[in-house]
């Protein structure tokens, strides 16, 4: 089988000689050159250069799954009230909740004092706990067993009047005048009675 070259032909597979070879290497040469030409430079400016950063996607807030407010008591029937929220229009239909006692809300209606509501999509605001944000005027503590005890000492001071318990029985009562009375048998019972 015969190939064609430079326009003679030689068989295929024979050497070339060192003419022919001499005239081959000048168009290898020139080839690579003429393509190394025509690719586009590439300089160190666009090597180092940083990609444009792409925009950020926009960030949506999350659904609000359960959202904690304050409230005002405005009435109270049972376990259902009916509270005022700032930024609702009129009264707002609310529970309370089961472990709550509606009493509790009640004083703070009658106090005035602030209620903590959790809102919840798609349920009826449900009352939590009562705020107290100010010293009160008046105590009123009612269970049906009140316990107070001190280590050390236990004092009940009102003006100038007193009662000091102390930790090893001593007991002194201090007042401008002190009345006692009983509608039954009223009995004082010690080793010694001092009058005076």
């Amino acid at each position: 089988m015969a190939a064609r070259f430079d326009g003679g032909l030689r068989e295929a597979g024979a050497s070339l000689s060192l003419e022919e070879a001499d005239a081959e290497a000048p168009a290898e040469a020139e080839a690579p050159a003429e393509e190394a030409s025509e690719s586009p430079r590439v300089t160190l400016d666009d090597v180092l250069a940083e990609p444009a950063a792409a925009p950020l996607p926009a960030r949506h807030a999350p659904p609000l799954g359960a959202a904690m407010r304050t409230a005002r008591v405005v009435s109270i029937a049972g376990r259902k009230a009916s509270i005022r929220v700032r930024g609702a229009e009129g009264p707002v239909d609310a529970q309370i909740a089961p472990d709550v006692d509606p009493e509790v809300i009640a004083d703070a209606r009658a106090r005035g004092d602030a209620v903590l509501v959790e809102l919840c999509e798609g349920e009826p605001p449900l009352i939590v706990a009562a705020l107290t944000t100010q010293r009160p005027h008046a105590l009123h503590l009612k269970a049906t067993t009140v316990t107070i005890e001190g280590d050390e000492e236990l004092l009940l001071r009102s003006g100038r009047g007193a009662v000091r318990i102390r930790q090893d029985g001593d007991i002194e009562v201090v007042g401008s005048r002190i009345s006692a009375a009983s509608r039954g048998l009223f009995r004082i019972v010690g080793r010694l009675l001092r009058l005076n």
